[in-house]
């Protein structure tokens, strides 16, 4: 499948192939179950006390013939508690048993029920894949309630920079997403008890943006209603497929489509070590190299020490230039 990249003006600047993770097959049922799955993992065990409701004294006699019992005063058995006695007579409330007021519960919620569940690796990377096939799917993505005009979504890196919340806005805008962007800045009250539990309201989800590695955009999205931004590899399927419905706009930048391809991410196959894990081995060895050589000479560790620092010091600045 081809795709247009956009530069950030909106211009169109190249085509590109998507890679083999956007041709799977959509999948709700397995987007569904790898999203119940992520959800039972955040999910609080939660449980009655085991003497809720136990505690009260109850030790009536049902019997005939003893004193202080409550036999013959055409009163069902029910578990009572004394509450204040004179001679013979009682003043009595029922008490223990599931039908009493302040009793127990019949089947109260135990804490040690198990929420959890599980899902295989292969269903879970399965689903992702799913997901992403998804949200490259202009039909799917406007079926979800999404405003798109030109889709799908991929821009080139320079995004990547933006820092502040208003140039990202205006890029957006750039981008044709103003009309969404004023879709999810609404918000209504939500009903029921949940005001009172800490989600007073109810917002859209918008757009997703999928970046390549740490970068500023990651905190300028952070103040847009509904906007989320995300590092590639950290993808999963609640973020791209939310309340189990696949098809959620999603703005990729060109080095992420690139690390997708590069680094087989959500496959069964994956790369035993991302490109970053590469590079760090590769400045291992040439530290290690350095060190050898310095021993060869038989200089002083000091000097060694102040050699290395120094090489260190060049190697950051390297890999931040490439950067």
């Amino acid at each position: 499948m081809k795709t247009v990249v956009k530069s950030v003006q909106g211009e169109k600047k190249k085509d590109i192939d998507l890679p083999i993770q956007f041709n799977e097959k959509i999948r709700p049922d397995l987007i569904k179950r790898a999203v119940l799955a992520a959800q039972s993992h955040s999910r609080q065990p939660y449980g009655a006390m085991p003497d809720a409701g136990k505690r009260a004294s109850v030790d009536i006699s049902k019997r005939r013939r003893d004193y202080k019992t409550s036999y013959g005063y055409g009163i069902s058995r029910t578990p009572r508690k004394v509450l204040s006695n004179r001679g013979t007579r009682f003043n009595w409330v029922g008490a223990f048993a599931p039908q009493t007021v302040g009793g127990r519960r019949a089947h109260p919620p135990k804490a040690e029920k198990k929420w959890y569940k599980k899902i295989n690796k292969k269903e879970r990377r399965k689903a992702i894949r799913v997901a992403l096939s998804a949200s490259v799917i202009k039909d799917l993505v406007q079926e979800r309630g999404h405003i798109v005009d030109d889709y799908p979504l991929v821009v080139e890196t320079k995004i990547e920079e933006t820092g502040k919340t208003s140039e990202l806005k205006n890029i957006l805008n750039k981008l044709g997403i103003k009309k969404e962007l004023s879709r999810t800045n609404t918000r209504k009250v939500r009903s029921g008890k949940g005001k009172r539990r800490g989600r007073k309201y109810i917002k859209k989800t918008g757009p997703l943006i999928v970046v390549s590695k740490e970068c500023d955009i990651l905190n300028a999205a952070r103040n847009i209603p509904g906007v989320e931004a995300e590092i590639v590899h950290k993808l999963n399927v609640q973020l791209l497929a939310p309340g189990t419905r696949p098809g959620r706009l999603t703005i990729y930048t060109e080095d992420a489509i690139q690390r997708i391809k590069d680094e087989r991410l959500f496959t069964d196959k994956p790369l035993k070590m991302s490109i970053k894990k590469q590079e760090k081995v590769i400045q291992k060895k040439e530290i290690r190299e350095k060190l050898d050589k310095v021993e060869k000479k038989g200089e002083s560790t000091t000097k060694a020490s102040k050699k290395l620092t120094k090489f260190k010091k060049t190697t950051k600045k390297s890999t931040k230039a490439k950067k």
